[in-house]
């Protein structure tokens, strides 16, 4: 067994907390869904925001999900390059798994599909 990377990205249109955590939850059931993974198998996860969201603390929609409580999560707020995507929440879940790193399934959402459109359509 190994541990694995899954990246994940969203966007939001304000800074609002119920948007941020709804997002925020939208993305990681996809990420679960696409890559068939349980709470269980999760090393940690690491959410970053960029910094003009600071309305919520995205970890706390994770942390309220069932079977989710004794997950590691970490907010942290995304390095402030100029010209990148605003109001973006990113997603680093490790995950053990027999996985090789080629069937890992990122997942993009929202304008956060222009971050890596090679990533971003959903395979099969």
């Amino acid at each position: 067994m190994c541990n694995r990377g899954i990246r994940g990205a969203t966007t939001v249109r304000h800074n609002d907390e119920r948007e941020i955590l709804d997002e925020t939850v939208v993305l990681m059931r996809e990420i679960v869904e696409r890559n068939q993974i349980d709470p269980e198998d999760i090393c940690s996860v690491w959410i970053t925001l960029t910094q003009d969201l600071d309305a919520a603390f995205p970890a706390k929609a994770i942390r309220e999900l069932e079977g989710w409580e004794m997950v590691p999560l970490m907010c942290s707020v995304e390095v402030p390059v100029k010209g990148s995507l605003p109001r973006c929440i990113r997603l680093m879940v490790q995950v053990n798994t027999e996985k090789s790193q080629r069937e890992m399934k990122h997942v993009y959402l929202n304008e956060a599909q222009r971050l890596r459109p090679d990533l971003a359509a959903p395979k099969s």
